[in-house]
Order: structure tokens, then C-alpha cells, then sequence
């Protein structure tokens, strides 16, 4: 399938108190709230380039391919979803030392320029509070279906 004509880019920063490592082995570990394998009911993952991730959330397959892979400093992967409209979209994060923190970054880009793809900007900037606060003395907040769909059941 042809990438869509006109696309949407995401950017959403993040600076949390932790050093790139721990920041960049957390978004790779299920059992921390805040990244989407944890949030998975099922999920598949191979987080190494050309290795492949599935998950699933309240009924809704994203999956994709790991194109870039560097400790503690660069991750990037193919993102689709039924709110990519058949498009592989992509996913870039960076892990950069910050003082004692760092700042992740996640740019979101080629989404198709519609609706449904626009509220990958929501969903990452839930995710993204979820996921700081898991680090320093952060609340340790988990995710909630509700919470990051409200109105929907």
C-alpha cells in the first residue's frame, strides 16, 4: 500500500529521573506501567532489529517491526493499527542524558492525516505521564482503560 498523500507527525517529550539505561530497559519491560507491552492483554515481542512486537488492548491488534535498534539511546519500529487505516506508520524513540535525566523523546510519523490516527497523540501522551511516573518518586500510577478512553466502554 502507497503511504497517504497527507501525513501527521507527532512529537512528545518526556524528561525523567532516571539514566538513559534504566529509562530505555523500562520501555522494553512489560511489567512497567506506562509502556504499550504492559498494557497488552496478549502481546509478542522481539525487541532486536527485524524483530517483530503484536499487542492487543481491549479487542485492537498494533503490531509492527523494530527497524533500529541501539542500547540506552535509539529505538525505532513500524507502527499499524486499525487507527493507521492500513498504513505502517513510524515510531522513533531517543534516550538522551539530561543532567541526572534524561529525556526521552517519541516522534510518531506518517500517520495518515484523519481522525482516528489523530488520537495516537492522546493515547502517547497518557502513556508517556503513565510511564514517568513509574521512575523516581514518581506515584507509580498504572494504566486504566477508562482513563485513557473516557466516554468509551
Amino acid at each position: 500500500m502507497k503511504s497517504p498523500e497527507k501525513t501527521l507527525e507527532f512529537k512528545i517529550e518526556r524528561t525523567i529521573p532516571a539514566s538513559p539505561g534504566d529509562v530505555f530497559d523500562g520501555w522494553l519491560n512489560p511489567k512497567i506501567p506506562g509502556n504499550p507491552w504492559n498494557a497488552a492483554e496478549k502481546f509478542i515481542l522481539d525487541p532486536k532489529v527485524d524483530g517483530l512486537f503484536f499487542w492487543t488492548l481491549q479487542g485492537t491488534s498494533h503490531y509492527g517491526r523494530f527497524t533500529e535498534f541501539e542500547r540506552s539511546t535509539r529505538i525505532q519500529h513500524t507502527w499499524m493499527s486499525p487507527k493507521t487505516l492500513g498504513y505502517e506508520s513510524t515510531i522513533t524513540l531517543t534516550f538522551k542524558k539530561q543532567g541526572d535525566d534524561t529525556l526521552m523523546t517519541l516522534v510518531h510519523s506518517g500517520l495518515p492525516d484523519h481522525e482516528l490516527a489523530r488520537g495516537h497523540e492522546k493515547g502517547w501522551n497518557y502513556f508517556l505521564d503513565i510511564f514517568r511516573e513509574q521512575f523516581g518518586k514518581g506515584s507509580r500510577k498504572e494504566y486504566r482503560w477508562e482513563e485513557a478512553h473516557p466516554g468509551k466502554k
